[in-house]
């Protein structure tokens, strides 16, 4: 397939501030025209994938994953598969104790896909790390709260969520009445006490910690009505129309490289980004040797480990530079059957190949889903799939929604403006340098005020002195009368300095009160089902 010349649009997107605000980019009223308008794209969508058609590969990609999500869903919770061959809509995020704001995003995927008599599947990306076992709550009192991090198991070396077996089933199985017990002062009826149940039951049936996280709270997601599919990332990487496009980018990945790093150079330009990792690295080259977005582990050595390709005579080399040696009988004009057969008996050799980030979301827009549902930070990154669509596709890229919400935890604590720390802090230098602005003289006994006035008649006279050649004279006098002044007006400075303290304090505690980034089942079970479950029924 050809490329184009696709240009990066800058979008701004910034999470609401405001308890209960939602984001919808677009609105809800207008999902109808942007499915039609990605339909419409996706039917003229041409090219060739390896020797099979694009279209021909997003129909056969569709039937594999409903069918793939509704095994997987089945196993722990009831699931319906359609019979109707309606949109496709796809959200994704790791198997994380998420906040409710991500959470929204699952309850906005289950409302569309049924307004729009569609099927709604939830991506659970298990590639990704799990960076820590434990969880950030809030505890303490509303006027000094203070925040611990809870472990909810044994820290293990940094794996992917795939591999990440439970370490300790009793740390896991007594976090709930830990966690509970740090947040009782601040929030006496959280989730926790319905949802953690259900891990620990969970528990006895998998043994990986991001299954059993992501499970049970599709469980309780289910209890409260949403219809949605789920499915891990590893098994969308165990279908065929996933290897067909995996062989297509291998087989074409010199130019699919040089692509992918002028898009990600365009986006810092954009976004005036100088860190050479953000948003992700460049794809590097070594010699012969390209990297590919991928990553590469295995059973036996599950850290992940960057993909190099090269090409050599009718195959395509692949390697993590250590210990995986794969063949692929792969050309960039040759049909890639062969190859796909390689790589789908990749997980009997125990071999782990998975899409990057970034390419998770291009396989996913663009075989998979008629519309995808990001969050604020996904979608930042997806401005460089776009890029990659029409650079390496040669294809107008579907559009995609941008959701987001912020619940704050429903405690009354004092509000706090950021500027009033500042403005004591301007009214503190104004004291030391322009003191005359403050001092008043009346109420002082006669001496001093008379002492006083001399230093503020002697600054005046200063001032209005502008002779060239007495400005440093000048300045060191305007400096004396300034210090000269300062014992007089130490009640008003302690007052300031205390109340910047007392608000210093209030604006810390605000901090914490106040964060949208606390796990959905640290939040009071009333606040996120009146929530979230009216946003669900279509009340919002």
């Amino acid at each position: 397939m050809s490329g184009g010349e696709g240009t990066l649009e800058y979008r701004r997107l910034r999470a609401p501030r405001e308890h209960g605000a939602t984001l919808l980019d677009p609105p809800l009223a207008e999902v109808a025209a942007l499915l039609a308008r990605n339909r419409d794209r996706r039917g003229q969508y041409v090219g060739d994938i390896q020797g099979r058609s694009l279209a021909e590969l997003c129909a056969s990609a569709r039937t594999e994953l409903l069918h793939a999500a509704h095994s997987h869903t089945s196993q722990y919770r009831n699931a319906t598969l359609p019979t109707t061959a309606g949109p496709v809509l796809l959200a994704g995020h790791q198997p994380e104790l998420f906040h409710p704001g991500v959470w929204f995003k699952n309850f906005a995927l289950g409302r569309l896909a049924r307004e729009h008599g569609g099927i709604g599947v939830n991506l659970v990306i298990d590639s990704d790390t799990l960076k820590q076992a434990a969880l950030r709550v809030p505890g303490g009192s509303v006027e000094s709260p203070v925040v611990e991090s809870v472990p909810f198991d044994r820290p293990t070396e940094e794996i992917p969520f795939e591999e990440r077996a439970i370490v300790d089933r009793e740390l896991l199985a007594s976090f709930g009445q830990r966690a509970a017990k740090v947040l009782a002062p601040l929030v006496p009826d959280p989730l926790l006490r319905e949802f953690w149940p259900l891990v620990t039951k969970r528990a006895a049936a998998t043994t990986n910690l991001g299954e059993c996280l992501a499970q049970s709270r599709h469980v309780m997601e289910g209890q409260w009505g949403l219809e949605t599919l789920e499915l891990p990332q590893s098994q969308v990487c165990h279908l065929s129309a996933f290897h067909w496009f995996t062989a297509h980018v291998l087989a074409h990945l010199p130019r699919f490289s040089r692509e992918y790093n002028d898009a990600v150079r365009a986006y810092r330009h954009a976004n005036h980004v100088r860190s050479a990792n953000h948003p992700v690295p460049d794809l590097a080259t070594d010699g012969e040797w390209l990297e590919a977005p991928f990553w590469l582990w295995t059973h036996e050595s599950p850290r992940r480990r960057r993909l190099f390709a090269r090409v050599h005579g009718p195959r395509i080399e692949l390697t993590d530079r250590r210990q995986v040696q794969i063949e692929l009988p792969l050309s960039e004009d040759g049909h890639g059957a062969a190859a796909v057969e390689v790589l789908a008996d990749l997980p009997r050799r125990g071999i782990k190949l998975r899409s990057r980030a970034l390419l998770t979301t291009l396989f996913a827009r663009l075989v998979l889903s008629d519309v995808f549902l990001h969050g604020i930070g996904g979608a930042k990154y997806d401005q460089l799939t776009d890029l990659l669509f029409e650079r390496f596709f040669g294809l107008v890229p579907p559009e995609f929604m941008v959701l987001s919400a912020t619940l704050h935890l429903p405690l009354a604590g004092q509000r706090v403006s950021e500027g009033e720390v500042p403005e004591i802090d301007r009214q503190l230098w104004e004291l030391r340098h322009h003191p005359e602005r403050f001092l008043r003289t009346e109420g002082l006994p006669p001496s001093a005020a008379k002492e006083a006035q001399q230093w503020l008649s002697s600054k005046a006279q200063w001032l209005a002195d502008d002779a060239p050649d007495r400005a440093r004279e000048r300045c060191q006098n305007i400096r004396r009368a300034n210090e000269s002044l300062q014992p007089w007006l130490e009640t008003t400075r302690q007052s300031l300095l205390a109340e910047r303290e007392r608000l210093a304090k209030a604006l810390k505690a605000q901090a914490v009160l106040t964060s949208r980034e606390y796990g959905f089942c640290l939040y009071p079970q009333r606040t996120l089902r009146d929530f979230l479950l009216a946003f669900l029924s279509g009340r919002p």
